[in-house]
């Protein structure tokens, strides 16, 4: 009996036992995954845009350098497809692209047709918390419109770039791409330079609204799909007075273009030219299935007209 008793009691602590390492195993994978995450978490993000195209060899060798300053840094490009030498562009793709990252987001921004002159080299900090590093050309004036200026310091403390001998057209590799780093990797802001009072700033094209209509621009193409983008907002096309479905005689490079404003697309046959609000909430001009920039021959910067409902072309 008492044998019995004894080997009931030892399964109970040897269950007892098993089950504890069960759990212990359990709670040890967990403080790892949570260990793993709050890793993966703490890695910064450096953002990357240029017009240096793929090419040539010029993104890697930035990416090359940020890495070896700061190899925990996650690299993640918006695009390097900016049309060489396009400020606007390279602005409205920075502002289109940098609300979506979090505060202590670091932006390394190169178009700089100024590169070796005497035009600046900046970081700006945006009340949101983030940081970018570009030429004071005037890539940031989108992004501060919207976000507010914390502040800006000129470039000039040559520890954080990549040595002494800097390159007069590769400034991409010498200061942008080493003081990203440096931020993405902890160094404190203020000691990158002396603070900017005044950063150059783009003139923004803005539609005009009428009591006739819209007079606005197209100021690019959805490339790819060849699709026009305007500068009219959808807030002031809403008070011309149409609803979807509508047909509308635009005049696009000041000559009639009639059109149905539709939601999407497919709303339209293949191949039939559209209207629609774009993913920005701006005025679009599109062929569906086709390229209406190569059909019709039409590229930035064609003026675009678009009436009152019930207004005449001709009284514009």
């Amino acid at each position: 009996m008492e044998k019995r008793r004894w080997l009931g009691v030892s399964k109970a602590i040897l269950i007892g036992v098993l089950v504890m390492m069960g759990c212990n195993r359990q709670e040890t994978a967990r403080k790892a995954a949570e260990t793993a995450a709050a890793a993966a978490n703490s890695r910064p993000f450096l953002v990357f845009m240029t017009d240096f195209g793929t090419a040539n060899d010029a993104v890697a060798i930035c990416k090359a350098v940020m890495l070896g300053i700061a190899p925990d840094a996650r690299i993640l490009d918006i695009t390097h497809q900016v049309t060489p030498f396009s400020i606007e562009e390279g602005a409205r793709f920075l502002a289109g692209a940098s609300p979506y990252y979090p505060a202590g987001t670091v932006f390394v921004v190169v178009v700089d047709p100024g590169v070796g002159t005497s035009r600046k080299a900046v970081v700006v900090k945006t009340k949101k918390g983030q940081y970018f590093v570009l030429p004071d050309n005037g890539l940031i004036t989108p992004v501060i419109e919207r976000d507010g200026l914390d502040s800006a310091r000129e470039i000039t403390n040559t520890d954080w770039m990549i040595g002494q001998a800097i390159s007069s057209t590769f400034h991409g590799r010498d200061i942008f791409s080493p003081v990203g780093a440096h931020l993405a990797a902890g160094w404190d802001y203020t000691m990158v330079g002396s603070e900017v009072q005044q950063l150059v700033r783009l003139t923004t094209k803005v539609s005009t609204t009428t009591d006739k209509g819209i007079e606005g621009d197209i100021i690019a193409l959805d490339d790819p799909f060849g699709s026009l983008i305007s500068d009219i907002a959808e807030d002031e096309f809403k008070k011309l007075g149409y609803n979807l479905g509508d047909k509308i005689t635009v005049q696009l490079n000041k000559k009639p273009f009639t059109v149905p404003y539709v939601k999407t697309f497919m709303d339209v046959p293949v191949g039939d030219p559209l209207l629609y609000v774009d993913s920005r909430g701006r005025i679009g001009l599109a062929l569906n299935e086709r390229n209406f920039s190569a059909t019709y021959k039409i590229t930035p910067s064609a003026t675009l007209f678009i009436p009152k409902k019930g207004s005449p072309l001709k009284d514009k």
